[in-house]
């Protein structure tokens, strides 16, 4: 009777601690099951908030040593990388910990090691059995992997040995121009590597705005960063302190080699549903190995339900989060809903790049008439003051309705600058209802007005 529950999730990432959270708050008796040491999956762990932590004291550096001097401030930064790395633990620490207070908090039963469905409303964790009525599986995504290149995690890494080096690199090369291989890149760039990223496509952020793109490629080389595009990876081969990779070009041609003292894989991730049981439970995935679910989420076996990164959508540790609430909210007997039209993405870079709703491609692809507005932040007051004028804000509109269909932003803050446009989003707001919200003076957001504005063509400052 003891391990009888409404609710069992197996995963405690963003996905599955936020659903144990919003499950035990709507008053079912909920149980999380967590292999690793710590809870906060990838995220926590080896993603998020690790490398956040690392770009955020990598910038620092970079400012102390690039922009004070123009400020009038005198320092001469140094750097300590094994310091750096203990307050990336720090930051994991605070939050995985802090997630221990919100089960204890919420009286989440947790139980330790792997857990394998076994059959409709059990799932089994070592010699233990738990009974539940419904099962949620939550375990996220693991690295992709390229064929004929063996992530040993020393020289040749993921992004998780690329947290947890032990010197900076002379040479990093990064195989994958997406999020995770860029913000990386960045933090190795900044502490003094000689930065390669490799890319199959002829361009940067897959499936992000071209133009911003395009711009942001452009920034990105100023700061060191090297870029070969339209090339394809076709060995790796290591030697005792360097790596050599081989090259030839997407469209074919002759091959040639780079050689680097680390090779960081970053072609993205894939989920991760290994050992779960799920082919003996009759749970459907489809030909990605992602699970199949409806509308609420719910699997082709009744009573198994999957959310985040196993799931289809963008693998965002938010979206997971989303997901989460809305299936707590389903299974406690209420109308859970994610709006996967508006889910902002963010590349934590300096400067940042985030998005959210359709790019001008999509609403190309789809026949959607539509107007786009466009500022600099070179003609914003704030970023002047800051020396932060790179980049700009972009406002796509429906032509006819005038509703915002997507807003795209490349420069200081845009990850918090995003929300502004997400919110709007979400009740269906106009980019006229942007333009004519006071915005206080001088702020960075200030540009997202002006950008708005500029959709009828009358930007104040350009």
């Amino acid at each position: 009777m003891a391990n009888q529950f409404d609710v069992t999730i197996i995963g405690t990432g963003p996905g599955g601690y936020v659903c144990a959270i919003r499950a035990a708050q709507l008053g079912l008796k909920v149980a999380v099951v967590e292999k690793r040491e710590s809870h906060g999956g990838t995220c926590l762990n080896v993603g998020c908030i690790p490398s956040k932590a690392l770009l955020h004291a990598s910038e620092l550096y970079a400012e102390a040593r690039h922009s004070f001097p123009k400020m009038g401030i005198k320092a001469e930064p140094s750097f300590d990388f094994t310091k750096m790395m203990g307050f990336k633990q720090e930051a994991i620490d605070g939050n995985t910990k802090g997630i221990d207070f919100l089960f204890k908090k919420n009286k989440v039963a947790v139980f330790r090691g792997t857990g394998r469905i076994a059959g409709r409303g059990k799932v089994t964790v070592g010699s233990e059995t738990i009974e539940t009525k419904s099962i949620v599986i939550a375990t996220g995504s693991d690295v992709a992997r390229l064929k004929g290149i063996d992530i040993d995690e020393d020289r040749i890494v993921s992004s998780t040995g690329a947290l947890a080096l032990k010197q900076v690199p002379a040479h990093l090369a990064v195989i994958g121009a997406g999020v995770i291989g860029l913000e990386l890149g960045s933090v190795y760039a900044r502490l003094g590597a000689k930065v390669t990223v490799v890319e199959y496509l002829d361009r940067i952020l897959p499936g992000m705005d071209a133009d911003v793109a395009k711009n942001f490629q452009r920034m990105l080389q100023k700061q060191g960063f090297a870029f070969r595009l339209s090339s394809r990876v076709t060995g790796a081969v290591k030697a005792k302190d360097k790596v050599t990779l081989s090259l030839e070009p997407a469209a074919g041609g002759a091959a040639e080699s780079i050689e680097a003292d680390v090779v960081l894989v970053a072609v993205g991730r894939v989920p991760f549903t290994e050992g779960l049981g799920l082919e003996e439970a009759g749970v459907k995935r489809d030909n990605r190995g992602r699970v199949e679910v409806d509308d609420h989420f719910a699997t082709s076996v009744p009573g198994i339900y999957a959310i985040g990164d196993v799931i289809r959508g963008p693998m965002l540790a938010h979206k997971a989060e989303d997901e989460g609430v809305a299936l707590a909210e389903i299974l406690a007997g209420q109308a859970g809903h994610v709006n996967y039209g508006v889910i902002p993405g963010v590349v934590y870079t300096a400067p940042e790049v985030a998005a959210v709703g359709k790019t001008e491609e999509e609403l190309k692809a789809e026949g959607v008439d539509y107007k786009a507005g466009k500022f600099l932040f070179l003609a914003n007051g704030r970023a002047k003051a800051n020396q932060t004028t790179d980049g700009f804000v972009k406002v796509l509109a429906d032509a006819k309705t005038d509703r915002v269909l997507g807003v795209h932003i490349v420069g200081p803050v845009a990850g918090e600058l995003i929300h502004e446009a997400a919110v709007l989003m979400e009740f269906g707001g106009s980019a006229e209802d942007l333009a004519r919200t006071c915005h206080a003076h001088p702020t960075l957001s200030e540009a997202v007005k002006e950008a708005a504005l500029a959709v009828a063509g009358r930007a104040i400052h350009s």
